[in-house]
């Protein structure tokens, strides 16, 4: 079977690579939030499925029960797994990339604990931090820049000592998952003077993408799927 990262939303970022194992499967596999709910991974694949293909979602609950999630990553494996011994050509589609912060990832590992016989190959899809930098004409590094790619902060003190251990290190901050946060987030950035070289970014890939300033981006909270790119100062040789 094969774990097929599909980029963050446009059907055009998809590689080569995932096209042709998406066209080469019998059964297309993808996350589903609830039972009859829409897959994010298999609307940006649509464009690239055929109608006689087996579809089979999969239910992984957005929950904080640790014991629920980990029960849908192992039946997720088993049915993965079940298709493979049928000799169907299965691949299970991932949003972004299959091993950043990926649900495929927890998958792969419950595959690898309960079917260790199951053969799986991954391809990698170009993850949204990547593709807002582009949208962004933001240079996500540059010479011996860092790059710390993680969810945002729960609480003011802990972005404070992050952007304090980024500036000392010479790190550009990718910071994910920022919704809720977003109100005491841009204050804190504009009092260090870092909001009008930020770059905000939600829905990177799909029709109502949004790419622009941090500053430009009111204060009220902003949807789950929002990152934001945090450059402290520049490179020290620039053209």
């Amino acid at each position: 079977m094969t774990l097929v990262g599909v980029g963050p939303g446009d059907p055009e970022l998809l590689t080569v690579a995932a096209v042709r194992a998406i066209r080469a499967a019998a059964t297309v596999a993808y996350p589903v939030a609830r039972e009859g709910g829409e897959g994010m991974a298999a609307a940006i694949a649509a464009p690239w499925m055929a109608p006689e293909q087996r579809r089979l979602p999969l239910v992984f609950p957005m929950v904080d029960d640790a014991d629920a999630r980990r029960r849908a990553w192992q039946e997720a494996a088993d049915r993965l797994a079940a298709e493979v011994a049928a000799g169907r050509p299965v691949v299970l589609l991932c949003e972004g990339d299959v091993s950043l912060f990926a649900t495929a990832s927890y998958v792969l590992l419950a595959l690898r604990a309960r079917h260790p016989g199951c053969p799986v190959r991954l391809i990698p899809g170009i993850p949204a931090v990547a593709a807002a930098a582009a949208a962004g004409g933001w240079p996500l590094a540059l010479q011996r820049e860092g790059l710390l790619i993680l969810p945002t902060p729960e609480e003011p003190e802990a972005l404070e000592a992050l952007l304090e251990r980024a500036a000392a290190e010479g790190w550009v901050l990718a910071l994910l998952k920022l919704g809720r946060r977003w109100p005491w987030v841009r204050p804190l950035l504009e009092r260090r003077g870092l909001l009008a070289e930020a770059l905000f970014a939600r829905r990177v890939g799909w029709p109502d993408q949004q790419v622009m300033a941090a500053a430009a981006v009111e204060p009220e909270a902003v949807p789950y799927f929002s990152l934001l790119l945090v450059r402290q100062g520049c490179a020290a040789v620039l053209p």
